[in-house]
């Protein structure tokens, strides 16, 4: 069921102004129209009731029409007939039920009133008992040609008081909008710069909190890659020995020396993975870059084996700000991870999204997938597939390669696909306007 409440704070504030607003305005109104307006319609029925009331005290066919017209000229009243009053704008007046009743008991007699709008204000009065009779008063300075000033008093009040609210609303918000995308920023590895102080007390005291919660984890992040790179060092000097110490070995024992050789490579393998892991590659600037070029690169690359098949599938996608080295790492951890457990034939499609707007890359492999319930333990630190795809490797490549898409804000899904294999695939949202590119 679709709900109608906004959810956030600036529409919630705004809805709530725009609400006590409007209750404001509807008993402001109820109370002036009672007070004021009701009063004034009363005394301008009853002047009229007694003007009426004196005009059909005199006969006023016993009057000449000399007599009529200088009565007409000391009063501003007319006297018509049915045919000459239509003529005179009783055909464009409207009836008035309220008025013909109140101005019906003030005459005690059957009245039918009506009025005229427009730049004059007229009023057209009947006595039910002389239906030849039409009765015209003007009524002076009332017109609709400017705004009344109960109306401008709406619209000044009502539009300041939006405005007053907008503009609150809008000084509280600024500062959380800004916590906010820091906070975005700080959980994808970045660390900005400290946010400003401004605001009310509570939100200045959240801005001072996360400041210095991203200072600290700038600081163990840090202090994580010296610690990282002190261990791989330390790590290094003894395999560097070993190494040296191998090549002191006889002839026929060249079988250890390859041995060792081999397990200090593995060793370097490893400790290079853990400081990849620990640094993810924060050094590197964004650029701008088309996926496509990046994968036809690296299956350049892989052309040499001829054991190995890989298909292209790409799409028309636009660039994107990335970090090249980054993404590139990515993609070819998927490649290799695709050979060594899936099948020596994959394929990589990339596909645009433009409701995101993302882009996806995806690598499908043939070989015979991975139970659903083992898929997202992959992407922790140290673990693996399950058995039937191998156990080779440290198990962080795809920590890494998940942590890399994630600084970029973007996603990695893996999935079984409904023919056979697994799909590793990644999604980055494009946070600009895309731009064309043309497929090289």
């Amino acid at each position: 069921m679709t709900s109608f409440i906004p959810k956030s704070t600036f529409s919630q504030t705004v809805l709530l102004i725009a609400i006590l607003l409007l209750v404001n305005q509807v008993v402001s109104y109820l109370s002036i129209t009672h007070y004021f307006i009701s009063p004034s319609y009363n005394q301008i029925n009853t002047l009229i009731s007694n003007q009426i009331s004196t005009l059909l005290l005199s006969d006023l066919d016993t009057l000449s029409d000399a007599e009529k017209e200088k009565l007409e000229q000391q009063t501003g009243v007319t006297f018509h007939d049915a045919k000459s009053a239509m003529h005179a704008g009783l055909s464009q007046a409207t009836y008035y039920d309220f008025m013909a009743r109140d101005i019906s008991e003030k005459l005690d007699r059957k009245t039918e009133v009506r009025i005229k709008t427009g730049k004059r204000y007229v009023v057209w009065i009947r006595p039910i008992a002389n239906e030849t009779l039409w009765i015209s008063i003007p009524l002076v300075g009332i017109g609709e040609e400017e705004l009344s000033p109960l109306t401008m008093y709406f619209i000044v009040i009502g539009g300041l008081s939006v405005l007053g609210g907008w503009l609150f609303v809008r000084r509280l918000n600024r500062p959380l909008q800004a916590l906010q995308k820091a906070a975005k920023q700080v959980g994808m590895g970045r660390f900005p710069d400290p946010l400003p102080l401004e605001g009310s007390t509570e939100v200045i005291a959240v801005t001072t909190a996360f400041n210095r919660m991203s200072q600290n984890i700038k600081q163990l992040e840090s202090d994580r890659v010296l610690m990282t790179a002190g261990i791989s060092h330390d790590l290094r000097t003894p395999l560097t020995r070993m190494r040296l110490a191998s090549e002191m070995l006889p002839e026929e024992q060249d079988w250890i020396k390859q041995g060792i050789e081999h397990d200090i490579e593995d060793m370097n393998a490893i400790i290079d993975q853990f400081i990849d892991y620990a640094r993810q590659d924060q050094q590197e600037s964004f650029e701008s870059q088309n996926i496509n070029h990046l994968i036809k690169e690296l299956v350049k690359a892989h052309s040499i084996e001829e054991a190995h098949t890989i298909t292209l599938a790409l799409s028309d996608v636009p660039l994107i700000k990335i970090r090249t080295v980054g993404i590139k790492r990515v993609i070819e951890n998927l490649i290799e991870n695709a050979f060594r457990y899936g099948s020596n034939k994959i394929e990589i499609f990339t596909a645009f999204d433009a409701k995101g707007p993302a882009i996806i890359c995806g690598i499908r492999d043939f070989g015979s997938g991975i139970p659903e319930d083992q898929i997202q333990g992959l992407f922790n630190p140290f673990a693996q597939g399950d058995k039937a795809r191998g156990t080779q490797g440290s198990g962080l490549g795809l920590a890494i390669a998940k942590r890399i898409i994630e600084s970029h804000g973007g996603k990695m899904v893996f999935y079984n696909h409904k023919q056979g294999g697994l799909v590793a695939s990644f999604k980055l949202i494009l946070d600009y306007k895309p731009q064309k590119q043309p497929q090289a």
